[in-house]
C-alpha cells in the first residue's frame, strides 16, 4: 500500500497504528479477528485519500511556477493546530491564494444552492467557511496591507458543474474550482509580475507559516 506522507498521510499512519496496539493487536488484525483495526482502517483510508487528493493538487499547479507562483504546501500558521493544504502567492506579489483540497464522492456533483455550498445533498458550507477563515487568518498574519487573500477549495472526484463556482461566507467569498480546473482559473487571475514583491511575499509567507509536523 502507498503512504502519502504529507500531514494527512502522516496521520493515517497513526490512526491504523492505534488499531494494532501491541503484539497481540498485529496478530488479530492479520487474521482478521481485530475489529479495532478494521475500523481504524477504514478511517485511515479516507486520510489516504485526502493525502492523495492534496499530492494530485500540487502536482496539477506545478506549471504555475514557470509563470512566476511560489507554491508552497502543507503548512501550519504559528499558534494554530489547524494544518492549511496550499498557500501560492501571485507572481504580482499582490495576492496569496489560500486553498484546501477536499475529495468528494464521484457520484454528486458540487453545487451553490441557495447561497450554500452542497456535495450532492449534503450541505458542505461548512468547509467554504473553514477555508475562508483560515486565509482570513493568514491575512491577519501576514500583515501585508495591499495583498489580497483568496480563499480556495480544490474538489477532486465530486463534478463542479461548469468548473468553478463561488459561495458566500461570513469571511469572504470562496472560489470552489473542479480540480482538473484549478490551473486554468488561476491562469487567469490577473497579469503582472514583480520579482520584487513576489519574492517579499514569499519571504513573509516563509515566515508565518512553517511545514505542518
Amino acid at each position: 500500500m502507498t503512504v502519502f506522507r504529507n500531514s494527512a498521510g502522516r496521520q493515517a499512519v497513526r490512526i491504523r497504528a492505534r488499531g494494532r496496539r501491541g503484539v497481540w493487536g498485529h496478530v488479530t488484525a492479520w487474521v482478521g479477528c481485530n475489529p479495532e483495526a478494521a475500523a481504524a482502517d477504514a478511517v485511515a483510508a479516507r486520510w489516504e485519500l485526502g493525502a492523495k487528493a492534496e499530492k494530485e493538487t500540487a502536482r496539477l499547479v506545478r506549471p504555475l511556477r514557470l509563470r512566476g507562483w511560489r507554491l508552497r504546501h502543507d503548512l501550519r500558521l504559528a499558534g494554530r493546530r489547524f494544518n492549511i493544504d496550499h498557500a501560492w502567492g501571485s507572481p504580482c506579489g499582490e495576492a496569496i491564494v489560500v486553498a484546501d483540497t477536499k475529495r468528494w464522492p464521484v457520484g454528486w456533483d458540487t453545487v451553490e444552492a441557495g447561497g450554500r455550498l452542497y456535495c450532492g445533498r449534503e450541505d458542505r458550507h461548512g468547509e467554504a467557511v473553514k477555508v475562508a477563515r483560515y486565509a482570513a487568518l493568514v491575512g491577519e498574519a501576514l500583515g501585508m496591507p495591499g495583498v489580497a487573500v483568496w480563499p480556495l477549495l480544490v474538489i477532486h472526484g465530486s463534478p463542479v458543474p461548469g468548473g468553478h463556482v463561488q459561495v458566500e461566507t461570513e469571511h469572504g467569498v470562496v472560489q470552489v474550482v473542479a480540480a482538473d480546473q484549478v490551473l486554468r482559473v488561476l491562469r487567469a487571475a490577473p497579469a503582472g509580475w514583480s520579482w520584487s514583491r513576489a519574492r517579499r511575499l514569499s519571504r513573509r509567507v516563509d515566515e508565518v507559516l512553517a511545514p505542518y509536523r
